[in-house]
């Protein structure tokens, strides 16, 4: 393989880490709000805003990040950014206080925004059009990956060492990855985009920049609203969904189990129950065929994916986790094993593991092909600030969706109890997804429109 290769893949698997490392943060907090509220006697309520705080602060400060990353040189602003969430992090361990923890989570939050929009922008730049689906997937499939991830070392970790030692452990990953920037090589802008072949044959370089008089026409353009809005819709439900392991923890409880045994077991079903989530590769791969044939095909058969997810997750949360039997006062390997002997013995968990495959795998459709769109809708120069933008409304959909679980709680708690209220309250949230799906549905002409202006800009320019 020659250097100039390994290199490009070497730089692809670095920021497809980063994108899961980004989501090992977000998916490591609220697994560990029970532990949090108890020891610095904060209601887990408040938990939930600090969380989602850190999202939005996540998704306003990524537009900054996508702007600069249009501008100037990436590898040097990665460097940057994760120095600032490393520090904060490990502040995040030795927080004593609800208002040291929201501080530091906010500061945790303007380093992490770097993440995904410089990393998407450097990965647009490497993969090429006819494979976007296909290895955006993966990104996406990293980002579900790390939320896994965060929340079974919240479970193995905490329990014995303290939820403190969860941060300062993804705190000392993080420096471990700064080692690794050093020898990723970033891409010419627009290098993946074949109307450019004929430049980067000679050698010429894709010289185009952000400039602040794009932002208007980049905010307005048709494909991108309906992405925005969609990307809202779409997380207002999925943003509920880390809700799950504490859902799953108190329906391990009213099987009369203690709670280090249910946020251990909920933790590992969490992680059981996503496997779903890497059909993103196949449906991302599915996505770039239709689109070849139509640049409508991966807008309609997003919305049929979306759309279907909502009677799947519906059923999923409903359903009881009858006669489940697990070990008391026994290991995390214990427990485990008999997880995924309950699979195959228990009718009621089989159902669940069941509904949540299909679920999943329906739910990741959206990732790599929205992922796909707003590359393919957006001039190189702007893809970074576009996904910024478009990442604040994601991040802003998974807040109110955060959010949205405490408020609607506390109004339903007044006549259900756990688990039933979680309950009641995730079904609500899922109706979001209908919107959703109609938002692609919506955009499909829009798209057809703005990827041949696209592909005609990049041809002028290329053949200059």
């Amino acid at each position: 393989m020659k250097l100039s290769t390994f290199q490009i893949y070497y730089t692809i698997f670095v920021f497809i880490a980063l994108a899961a490392f980004e989501h090992i943060i977000i998916g490591l907090f609220p697994p560990l709000f029970p532990y949090i509220a108890e020891d610095l006697s904060i209601n887990v309520g408040n938990l939930g805003f600090i969380s989602g705080m850190n999202i939005l602060v996540t998704a306003i400060s990524s537009i900054y990040w996508g702007y600069l990353s249009g501008k100037h040189k990436r590898k040097r602003l990665i460097i940057i950014g994760t120095l600032i969430w490393v520090g904060s992090i490990f502040l995040t361990a030795i927080s004593r206080s609800f208002v040291e923890l929201l501080f530091y989570q906010i500061l945790t939050g303007i380093g992490l925004g770097c993440m995904a929009s410089i990393g998407f922008s450097v990965l647009t730049d490497y993969i090429p059009y006819r494979k976007r689906g296909l290895i955006l997937s993966l990104w996406g499939m990293a980002q579900g990956l790390g939320g896994i991830v965060g929340s079974m070392m919240a479970s193995l970790t905490t329990t014995s060492s303290g939820w403190r030692w969860s941060f300062e452990l993804v705190g000392m990953i993080g420096l471990a990855l700064i080692f690794l920037y050093v020898f990723i090589t970033e891409p010419n802008r627009g290098a993946s985009d074949p109307e450019l072949n004929e430049m980067e044959s000679s050698n010429q370089t894709y010289d185009y920049v952000i400039e602040a008089k794009h932002l208007k026409a980049i905010l307005l353009k048709g494909s991108n609203v309906y992405l925005y809005f969609q990307a809202l819709f779409m997380n207002i439900a999925t943003g509920s969904l880390i809700w799950i392991p504490t859902l799953y923890t108190y329906k391990i409880i009213q099987q009369g189990y203690d709670m280090d045994t249910a946020v251990i077991a909920s933790g590992f079903l969490y992680a059981i129950f996503q496997i779903g989530g890497m059909a993103s590769v196949y449906l991302g791969h599915l996505g770039d065929r239709v689109q070849r044939k139509s640049f409508k095909g991966r807008a309609y058969i997003t919305a049929f994916f979306v759309f279907f997810t909502l009677p799947l997750y519906i059923c999923f949360f409903a359903i009881p986790m009858t006669n489940l039997s697990l070990p008391n006062d026994g290991s995390a390997v214990d427990i485990v094993v008999s997880l995924i002997q309950q699979i195959f013995l228990n009718p009621w968990v089989a159902l669940l593991f069941l509904l949540s495959f299909v679920a999943s795998a329906f739910q990741s459709a959206n990732t790599p092909n929205w992922l796909a769109l707003i590359t393919d809708v957006n001039l190189p120069e702007h893809r970074g600030t576009a996904f910024s933008i478009a990442n604040l409304f994601n991040s802003i959909g998974r807040t109110i969706g955060n959010v949205a679980v405490g408020i609607i709680l506390g109004i339903i708690g007044t006549q259900f109890t756990e688990p039933h209220n979680y309950i009641i309250t995730l079904c609500v949230l899922q109706l979001f997804l209908i919107p959703s799906a109609i938002c692609y549905v919506k955009m499909a002409n829009n798209n057809v429109t703005d990827i041949k202006h696209v592909k005609r800009t990049l041809t002028k320019r290329g053949n200059k």
